[in-house]
């Protein structure tokens, strides 16, 4: 029986082993197109090896969720875990693409450590507290997101740039989170209400019924269309940079820190002092609009190599380990033209796309919850895990096949022009709330 006063002290390993779950996976989000290239890979590719971890995750998180409720948080947790550091090690010690995707087939299977850690959170919460407890996954999200990079660019310069170092580092983070399940995390499922909630299912059937749902249908279909553009221009964001700014591994690190600056400014406190005063829908438009003029502007993004740029340092960074020199499906820039006014421009484009993308899942779930009968909002943000998860499925491999055969721009763009559509279909359908 939860308070409504929501307990630090019961959630405090929950969230502890989130983030450092979360430090493995964000380590090596910067540098996985990086090392796909390394091996030969395009963008077409590189969009295929995004999609295997979120497609595997579609398959095995609902099966691990169903087996977290029937045998308790701990040892599904503990089980998901070493699926991950197992998927790490791989990456660690993979010498071709068939173990990069193996390595990422491995942990997308294995892939309910968060999502059992939100149900281990709910667990631990009462209804008007649990708002306040996911915001701190939000939270962890952004921290992760902020630690992640900068831990992997001080491993890639200790290493001189062997895309292998991060991986084992990864893979070091995610064994402290086992010991820290196994040891610190207490079992938060009551043994008397295992086996005994409903299976309302999040396979096809389940997603294509909730479609039809008056007002939360659309909310799904828009989870579904602002992830998929959102998603895409994450996976892209490491490769996009390359042929225009010559940024390798350590620059799109840092990239990625100062995003993960921006999610936890806007998620750890302006989401919920605009929804205060605005209300979501308000939000969710302002996401939508956000998030078109972030990609609008990252598209156009000047072709103009950072100062200090070299070709030839670039080709020996990407060749690694692998000792390759044909690099003729990647276009590096010359030497010439270097300057600041590229970087500069892409990360005043980051500032609009991360309040975009930021503001849209958080407020999308809490609206979908407002929007169902309360014995159904943990289905129903269930079905909208799936959706997500079929979002990122689809986001690489169509933002790949756009950036291979239209060019590094035209993913971007085209996600602005279905943004601005969404925008005004959203003005008539979100519900006011």
């Amino acid at each position: 029986m939860t308070s409504d006063k929501l307990d630090f002290k019961r959630i405090l390993p929950i969230i502890v082993i989130v983030l450092v779950d979360l430090l493995g996976l964000t380590i090596i989000i910067p540098l996985l197109p990086l090392y796909a290239t390394a091996f030969g890979a395009n963008a077409v590719v590189i969009g295929m090896l995004s999609a295997a971890y979120p497609l595997m995750q579609l398959i095995g998180a609902p099966i691990l969720g169903s087996l977290s409720d029937r045998f308790g948080r701990k040892p599904v947790l503990l089980a998901s875990q070493v699926g991950t550091l197992i998927g790490f090690i791989l990456l660690g010690f993979a010498n071709s693409l068939p173990l990069l995707f193996i390595s990422r087939i491995i942990d997308g299977l294995s892939g309910g450590n968060i999502s059992t850690a939100q149900a281990a959170l709910s667990d631990s919460t009462s209804e008007k507290n649990r708002t306040q407890a996911m915001g701190l996954i939000g939270a962890a999200f952004g921290l992760g997101f902020t630690i992640g990079p900068v831990i992997a660019f001080v491993s890639l310069s200790l290493s001189q740039y062997n895309y292998a170092t991060p991986a084992f580092v990864a893979a070091g983070f995610s064994l402290l989170s086992i010991l820290l399940t196994a040891f610190w995390f207490k079992e938060t499922h009551d043994p008397s209400k295992r086996g005994t909630s409903s299976p309302g299912g999040i396979g096809p059937a389940a997603m294509f019924k909730a479609i039809a749902q008056p007002k939360v249908g659309f909310l799904l279909l828009l989870v579904l269309a602002a992830q998929t553009i959102f998603g895409g221009f994450e996976n892209l964001l490491s490769l996009f940079p390359l042929p225009r700014l010559g940024m390798g591994a350590g620059g799109n690190s840092g990239l990625f820190a100062f995003i993960g600056v921006l999610a936890v400014v806007v998620q750890g406190g302006l989401v919920r002092q605009w929804s205060k005063k605005y209300g979501d829908k308000w939000l969710i438009l302002l996401g939508l609009s956000t998030l078109a003029i972030g990609l609008f502007f990252a598209a156009l993004t000047p072709s103009t190599p950072m100062p200090g740029y070299s070709q030839s340092a670039l080709q020996t960074e990407l060749a690694g380990k692998t000792g390759a020199t044909d690099y003729s499906h990647v276009q590096l820039p010359p030497d010439s033209n270097t300057g600041w006014l590229g970087i500069a421009w892409l990360m005043l484009a980051m500032i609009p796309a991360t309040v975009g993308g930021s503001v849209l899942g958080p407020t999308l779930s809490s609206l979908i919850s407002k929007n169902v009968a309360p014995d159904e909002v943990g289905r129903y943000l269930g079905l909208n895990s799936a959706f997500n998860s079929l979002a990122h499925v689809i986001a690489p491999i169509g933002g790949g096949l756009i950036f291979q055969y239209l060019g590094s721009s035209w993913p971007f763009l085209l996600g602005a022009i279905v943004l601005v559509g969404l925008w005004a279909v959203a003005r008539q359908q979100v519900p006011k709330c």
